[in-house]
């Protein structure tokens, strides 16, 4: 497990506030991109990432154009995107619920590494690319058994080796000239990945959730997100407005750096495994 000594003096100090601030307190996690790209998982707006304009959700509810393209690079990036690994940082955060401190975790990603890291309350804001639903039917299907279908129907794709994933796991294809685009096996309509595409509103139920997980909390831990995308920073609100402390890691600004209690400028994986090591000694 880290320790503060992993950390330069600055984050060393912030990481020792942080702990003074949440111990002994039920603490609501947030989590952004930042979390997972120390698993090989690229950020949107974090230094370096490259420049990327997402398809909107009008865009491929529209037009089969859109749809074909975004269907051959999201195959593309599903395998490697798929065999990314949880880091330090998920497997503290599980360890953190599972001491009892945590009350759960509200991430804005798509990734599934919490579940697969061991957290057991996860609100996945954002949704899963693990599914696929039918837009007409509403049948769901398991991503892994798509991606079968995807290929028997486009023997001549191939899967290059080392790729550039995007955060949401697909890659900007050169061509999708003749790809089928699959369909509902049930009834042959529109198929969507069940995430939430830029362009669309968080459904309601799940902010709900998110919100419920932050009212039963007594503090709130936000990691590697820069709190651009509404959401968060509503749930940021959420818990000033209860006068609960919130502490925020992340490399660079955040939108809500004047409002955190802490505010620790470093890379998740090292703080959260320094914190959740001095947390759980306190218990």
């Amino acid at each position: 497990m880290t320790s503060v000594l992993d950390l330069d003096h600055a984050a060393t100090a912030a990481v020792g506030r942080a702990v003074d601030v949440l111990a002994g307190r039920r603490v609501a996690v947030l989590t952004g991109a930042g979390v997972s790209t120390d698993s090989g998982i690229p950020d949107y707006r974090g230094k370096g990432a490259p420049v990327r304009t997402p398809m909107t959700a009008q865009e491929f509810l529209s037009s089969e154009a859109a749809r074909r393209r975004y269907w051959v690079g999201s195959h593309l990036g599903w395998n490697a995107f798929a065999a990314s690994a949880p880091n330090g940082g998920h497997e503290a955060l599980a360890a953190l619920e599972h001491a009892g401190i945590a009350t759960g975790i509200i991430t804005q990603n798509v990734d599934g590494l919490h579940v697969r890291a061991g957290s057991r309350r996860v609100v996945e804001l954002h949704g899963t690319m693990r599914r696929v639903f039918c837009t007409h039917c509403g049948q769901v299907f398991d991503r892994r058994d798509l991606a079968v279908r995807v290929e028997a129907d486009n023997p001549w794709i191939t899967v290059p080796e080392n790729v550039r994933l995007g955060p949401d796991g697909d890659v900007l294809p050169e061509s999708s000239d003749g790809f089928v685009v699959p369909a509902c096996s049930v009834c042959q309509g529109m198929l969507k990945p069940d995430v939430v595409f830029f362009g669309e509103f968080v459904p309601v139920e799940k902010f709900q959730e998110a919100e419920q997980l932050v009212r039963s909390s007594d503090a709130l831990l936000v990691a590697g997100s820069s709190l651009v995308v509404n959401s968060g920073v509503r749930l940021v609100e959420r818990a000033r407005r209860r006068k609960l402390p919130v502490v925020i890691v992340n490399r660079g600004e955040t939108r809500a750096d004047a409002k955190a209690t802490v505010k620790i400028d470093a890379g998740t994986t090292e703080v959260l495994r320094a914190l959740t090591s001095a947390l759980s000694a306190l218990r």
